[in-house]
């Protein structure tokens, strides 16, 4: 466990700081939106921040006791004073919050929820979240979630790049949150409700995947794993599990063989 620790602090320091500070690598086809808005958002909360302190530094510089021995008392309640605050607090609103609004809902409304069309050629896969494991499952030769030839995985998720993949996300205890750093995307997975998202990822390697919601003493250890392949290896890899688990399923065990007819 130490070994492990110091290997980390050591990776860390030989990191730069705008590196240890920068977002992971986005691999999705979508993410860079989601990245524009924070980067929007961050840069608005920064330029008005600085108009703060000047503002608040400066007048305390330009009317000190030293500057201004007799002093001068208002209250704010003047029609200029009422009139000026009033314009800086609409302009800030309509130009920032209702822009920050309009980015996000067209970016919702005209990307993240444009669902595939069931003609299209897409993945599909079943996400059962629990304390503390992600369960992944994959329709078998037959293309039906839910019967003994699926595929299903722990904590070890596996998708093909450029290909559109629908996740259908359940809880089978507390409320999870499906987090793919590196696709700027989570969605929550709740007992009782399926939830559902979808992406499309264009770099092949291994990611982190995580839970973004706190759930429990263990939350730390949802930790799995998203390896992205070719079309040509995930083919392959899907064909070889698919043989493995129509050999070895047990449609008696739950830990295996859950699952949900696709809605």
């Amino acid at each position: 466990m130490f070994s492990v620790w110091a290997a980390s602090e050591v990776a860390k320091k030989e990191m730069g700081f705008w590196e240890m500070i920068s977002a992971p690598i986005d691999i999705s086809e979508n993410g860079h939106l989601i990245d524009w808005l924070f980067n929007y958002t961050t840069a608005m909360n920064i330029f008005f921040f600085a108009l703060v302190c000047i503002g608040l530094f400066g007048f305390s510089y330009l009317y000190s006791a030293k500057r201004n021995p007799k002093p001068y008392y208002t209250y704010g309640y003047k029609k200029n004073h009422v009139l000026i605050t009033t314009i800086i607090g609409v302009a800030v609103f309509v130009a920032i919050d209702m822009n920050i609004t309009r980015m996000s809902n067209n970016d919702y409304i005209g990307i993240f929820t444009n669902w595939p069309s069931e003609d299209e050629d897409i993945v599909r896969v079943e996400v059962l979240a629990q304390q503390w494991a992600w369960n992944f499952r994959y329709a078998g030769r037959d293309g039906q979630f839910n019967t003994e030839d699926d595929v299903v995985t722990l904590n070890d998720l596996r998708l093909p790049v450029g290909k559109k993949v629908v996740f259908q996300i359940l809880s089978k205890d507390v409320i999870h949150s499906l987090y793919f750093p590196n696709g700027r995307r989570k969605t929550d997975a709740i007992p009782g409700r399926i939830t559902r998202m979808w992406m499309q990822f264009n770099e092949t390697g291994t990611y982190d995947i995580a839970c973004a919601e706190m759930c429990g003493t263990y939350h730390y250890r949802m930790q799995a794993k998203l390896t992205t392949y070719s079309e040509d290896d995930y083919q392959r890899w899907l064909e070889e599990s698919q043989y493995i688990a129509e050999s070895t399923i047990d449609t008696e065990n739950p830990d295996l063989f859950w699952g949900w007819e696709w809605k």
